[in-house]
This record gives C-alpha cells, sequence and structure tokens, in this order.
C-alpha cells in the first residue's frame, strides 16, 4: 500500500467518535450540577493539553532524529510528522480556553479573576507571568512557531519524495535547519505552556520539576500512540519495510522513558515529601488523601506494566503484548493528566463560589469540596466520552494527513539504511 486509504468505515467511525465527544462535553455543562462550569472547562483543558502535547512531542521526536542523522526512523518518519500536524487544532483549542479567561469565565484559573488577585498577595505576587494577556500571547506566538515548523518540515519531507533524487540531500540540509531551531523553541516553549496551561491551575503552588515530568508523560504516551498507529498501518498492508527491530526500538524507547518519567513522578514527590514545606505539600496531600485510587493507579499503569513486560527482549517483537503496553501507557498519562487538573480546578471553583455568592455559598462550597464528586474524584461516563471525542479528531487528522503523501519516503537519503535496519 503506497497510499493510506482513509475512507469508509475508518472514517466514519471516528466521525462518530468526535460526535460522542460533542454530545458528552454538551451534557456536561447543562446536566454537571452546581460544577457544571468546573467540569466542563476542566475536560476541555485536560484533553486539550494532552493530545496538544502529544502533537509537538512527536515534532520533537523527528527534530531529534533528524538533527542526529538518525536513518532507522525514515520508513516510519510519516507517522510522526502526521501526528505532529494536530499542533494547529491544539492551538484553537488553547486560544479558545485563553478567550474564555477574558470574557469571564474563571473556574480553570483563580489568578484570571481579578477579584481574587485584588484579595490575594501570592496571585499579586505571580500576576507579571499569570495573566490573561501573557497567556493568550505565549499560546499563540509559541503554538503559532511550533505549527510553522512542523507544517514546513512535512511540506519539504513530502516534496523531497515528488523532486528529490538518489544521493541529493538538499532537501535533507533545509529540513535539518527547521528541525535544529525547533528543538530550543520547543524546549522554551514546553516549560512556559506547561507552567501556564497547567501547573497555574493550582495558581499557590510551584514545581521546580513540574515541567520536565508533564512533558515526559508527553512524550512517553507520544511513543505509545507511534506504535500502535505503525502497527495499524502494517496490519493495513501499509509500512512493508518497517520491520520487528523498528517495532522493537520503540519499545525500548517506550520502556526506557517509563523509567525516565517514574524517576520525576518518584522525585519530585520524593523531595517535597522530604522538605515538608506547607506551600509544597499541599499539593501531594490534596492528591494522595483525597484521590487515592487515581494516586496509585497511575503509578502501576505507567511503571510495573511497562517496566516488567518490556523488560525482555522478547516481548519487544510481540505485536499483541506491545499493543496491550501501549494502550496501558495511554490510559495511565491520560489519567496523569486528569490528575494534574481536576483537584485544582474544583478548588477553584470553590474558592470562587464562597467568594462571589455570600456566606450560604461559602457553607455549601465547604461542603462540596469533601464530598465524592463524579468527574472530579474519578473519570465519570461523560469525561470518558469527552476522551473518545479528543482521540478521535486526534486520530482524524493524523490519517487526514497520512492519506495525502506516501507512506514510505522513496527518495529520503537514508532509505537504504532505514530498509536494512537491525538490531
Amino acid at each position: 500500500m503506497e497510499y493510506f486509504d482513509f475512507s469508509g468505515k475508518l472514517k466514519t467511525r471516528l466521525l462518530i467518535g468526535i460526535a460522542i465527544g460533542v454530545i458528552s462535553m454538551i451534557l456536561t455543562f447543562v446536566a454537571g450540577g452546581e460544577l457544571a462550569a468546573a467540569r466542563f472547562w476542566s475536560n476541555f483543558l485536560h484533553n486539550a493539553v494532552f493530545f496538544t502535547g502529544i502533537s509537538f512531542a512527536a515534532m520533537f521526536a523527528v527534530a531529534v532524529w533528524i538533527t542526529s542523522w538518525s536513518g532507522w526512523f525514515v520508513m516510519s518518519k510519516r507517522v510522526f510528522e502526521s501526528m505532529a500536524q494536530f499542533i494547529g487544532i491544539g492551538a484553537i483549542m488553547m486560544l479558545i480556553i485563553a478567550i474564555g479567561n477574558y470574557v469571564g469565565y474563571h473556574h480553570l484559573y483563580h489568578w484570571a479573576d481579578a477579584e481574587a488577585v485584588a484579595r490575594d498577595k501570592v496571585l499579586q505576587g505571580k500576576s507579571p507571568f499569570l495573566n490573561n494577556n501573557f497567556y493568550l500571547i505565549a499560546t499563540v506566538v509559541f503554538l503559532g512557531v511550533l505549527y510553522y515548523i512542523a507544517k514546513r518540515v512535512h511540506a519539504l519531507s513530502v516534496e523531497e519524495d515528488e523532486h528529490g533524487g538518489p544521493g541529493d540531500f538538499s532537501f535533507q540540509y533545509k529540513i535539518r535547519k527547521y528541525a535544529a531551531g525547533y528543538l530550543p523553541l520547543t524546549g522554551v516553549a514546553s516549560a512556559i505552556l506547561i507552567w501556564l496551561w497547567l501547573m497555574s491551575v493550582d495558581a499557590h503552588w510551584y514545581s521546580t520539576l513540574y515541567a520536565w515530568y508533564a512533558a515526559s508523560s508527553w512524550w512517553v504516551t507520544m511513543i505509545a500512540f507511534g506504535i500502535l498507529l505503525i502497527l495499524y498501518l502494517k496490519s493495513r498492508g501499509g509500512l512493508p519495510n518497517v520491520n520487528l527491530d523498528v517495532i522493537h526500538d520503540m519499545g525500548k524507547f517506550l520502556f526506557g522513558f517509563s523509567i525516565f518519567w517514574t524517576y520525576l513522578w518518584f522525585d519530585q514527590f520524593m523531595l517535597i515529601w522530604y522538605g515538608n514545606v506547607g506551600e509544597e505539600t499541599v499539593y501531594f496531600h490534596t492528591r494522595l488523601n483525597e484521590y487515592p485510587i487515581l494516586f496509585w493507579a497511575i503509578l502501576i499503569l505507567n511503571f510495573p506494566i511497562p517496566f516488567l513486560v518490556l523488560m525482555s527482549n522478547t516481548n519487544k517483537r510481540k505485536v499483541g503484548t506491545m499493543v496491550f503496553t501501549a494502550i496501558a501507557v495511554i490510559i495511565g498519562h491520560w489519567l496523569d493528566f486528569f490528575l494534574m487538573v481536576k483537584p485544582g480546578t474544583r478548588h477553584t471553583a470553590m474558592e470562587l463560589m464562597a467568594e462571589h455568592g455570600g456566606a450560604e455559598a461559602g457553607h455549601e462550597a465547604a461542603a462540596h469540596a469533601s464530598h465524592f464528586a463524579l468527574g472530579f474524584n474519578l473519570p465519570g461516563f461523560l469525561e470518558i466520552g469527552t476522551f473518545i471525542g479528543f482521540l478521535s479528531l486526534f486520530l482524524y487528522v493524523t490519517f487526514t494527513v497520512l492519506a495525502k503523501a506516501r507512506l514510505e519516503p522513496v527518495h529520503d537519503p537514508y532509505i537504504e539504511e532505514a530498509k536494512h535496519h537491525h538490531v
């Protein structure tokens, strides 16, 4: 299969999945009770950040492999180039949230409420960074530039297929310039955007490891998606020259970076626990005591499963095992981002309810804060439906881009190296 045929049942199923997501979002907004708006916006932020991060992690992978003169990934590079194009959709989604901050939807970020900032010295101290203007500008500028680079790299890669030839490195030189620029830019951009989008949900808290932690979660999830997409395309007759050695290498990435994510998870938790500083421990105290099922489920899905399963070289070559492990990792890191977002947005909703609703609302907010709430303490059907919608949209964009170019590049100068890759 030279070109991927994105039509028929697959396209219909993904469109149905997108519809399920839209319906779930609508039901969340109209039927969520007192916390309806907070649940709606936190679901939107959770999934928008999750899939946007995966897309620019995919472009980061392409940039790393290109600038390091790697040849082994060439046969499967269309998969990662295509995933990276979702950055454009992610930019639109995050722009919606940024505009929401301006028009009065303060259910995500306490610092977006001017009245709350006026009464809070901590928020006042952080206001040069945590403000609506910088949130909007950073989101638009960084995602705009990152998307432009991802678009140009893919366009040059496709153009190389059409106009390149054996031993022609002219397109590679152009691609490498964009890739080399992407690496430092995404290093800065990812940290700033993670602080703005995620860490500022808990506006009074901070961690110097948080950006590394969230970015590593994006990276591991991107690898898992890459494995699933490669195996799916091979099952449809595509990527015939992508052999089990490539899958084995992707398994090593999944294994190694799952350990790296666990190191950051433990390091952040242990140092904050050991330091026992109230401003820092409140983050983990809340999650460990009020969200214990999620707290431990995330660790189990993201460390013991990939570690024990992929420790064996043989398992990295078994399709069924790789599919199971990749799915477990994706679910685990989706839950990880759920736990990053939900406690802070729930706390913000309670604070705003108390601040703007008078004494009675304050008592009601205090009562709600200690109760189990589906959609906050654990994902409900509406959260799962929203995830299906975003996942379907992500795959729809990826497959649409995949269908517009050859699955296997024919004029990449490293094509022969890729065909004969072995470990």
